[in-house]
């Protein structure tokens, strides 16, 4: 395992409104293999040829995520001469929901993404050019190194921004998060929601801002968009949600899982995340044979790369660091 740092230095000049969609990027839907439809964004390259991108990322957000509140990352990434495209997952934001109350967000199993992830990622590969990298947030970050541990995708590097690898659960076992979530289920109420309001069990909406970000206008940039597209907005997850979240947490724990990874895993943790286990990844991280950790404090919260500048140009320059590395190695 290897421990990043990076120094703070302003690494976008230019003001980029974040409330709207760029004039280079295209939106459009793709079909899964059910037909279920799965929204999409590209970007289309600044490079002159195809070829002359320096490769290719593949952006997959969190629960209850939508791609709009990373327009401005993955616009830097594009004016970096990068292929970029992001998906919202199946069941949230635009992509259609699984319930009749389009509030609460469901899943029938984990399994499903992972799916819809392998059928995307075979698709999206060829077509653009390489190195091929996948970079995640939160329940996005778990899902990719699920599939890269089942090995139904194969990119060139992983970068994982504040990983759900397990939940944090205000102290309790994750045996008795699970046995209360299975209960659940198996009462009916596996399509009601498991908790009331914000991103977090018992935490008022008003401090939803502080558990996700420090930065104020990057937070509003979010509800700005739940105004201008009602779709986006996601409410809390169901009780089947947290059942199949602890199963998959389980499943990508078993013994030799992490350590089948054999690819560069860059991962961006913060010891502030209220809502997944930063102590997990930490020990995750060190059963990647190629995994390095950028540990983050009280600066950061969970939604790094939409935290104020100084930490979030830290992280963006240690990711442009790791992307340096996997491009001359290629």
């Amino acid at each position: 395992m290897v421990t990043t740092t990076a120094s703070a230095k302003s690494l976008d000049p230019k003001q980029f409104d974040r409330r709207s969609i760029p004039a280079e990027a295209t939106e459009t839907i793709w079909h899964a293999a059910d037909g279920w439809p799965i929204r999409r964004i590209d970007w289309n390259t600044r490079a002159e040829g195809k070829h002359a991108t320096r490769g290719s990322i593949l952006f997959l957000g969190g629960r209850g995520d939508h791609y709009e509140k990373y327009l401005e990352t993955l616009d830097r990434y594009a004016n970096r001469n990068w292929g970029v495209t992001a998906i919202d997952w199946r069941g949230q934001a635009m992509s259609g929901r699984m319930l009749d109350d389009a509030n609460v967000g469901d899943i029938d199993d984990f399994a499903t993404w992972v799916a819809d992830l392998k059928s995307f990622f075979q698709m999206w590969k060829p077509a653009h050019p390489g190195p091929h990298i996948i970079l995640a947030h939160s329940m996005g970050g778990h899902l990719a190194i699920r599939a890269a541990i089942e090995k139904v995708i194969d990119p060139d590097a992983l970068v994982l921004i504040a990983p759900m690898l397990s939940i944090h659960s205000r102290g309790l076992p994750l045996s008795i998060t699970g046995a209360a979530a299975r209960l659940m289920v198996k009462l009916g109420r596996g399509g009601h929601a498991a908790w009331k309001i914000s991103e977090k069990p018992l935490t008022p909406l008003t401090s939803r801002a502080r558990i996700l970000t420090h930065d104020d206008a990057r937070y509003e940039d979010e509800t700005a968009w739940w105004s201008m597209r009602p779709m986006l907005k996601l409410g809390p997850g169901s009780w089947r949600w947290v059942d199949r979240a602890v199963a998959s947490i389980r499943k990508i724990h078993r013994a030799g899982t992490f350590e089948s990874v054999k690819i560069p895993v860059f991962i961006a943790a913060t010891t502030a995340d209220q809502l997944v286990s930063t102590d997990q990844t930490i020990a995750d991280v060190k059963r990647l044979p190629n995994g390095e950790l950028m540990l983050f404090g009280d600066e950061a919260a969970h939604e790094i790369l939409r935290e104020t500048d100084d930490v979030r140009d830290r992280l963006l320059q240690a990711i442009d660091i790791f992307l340096d590395r996997i491009s001359s190695n290629i």
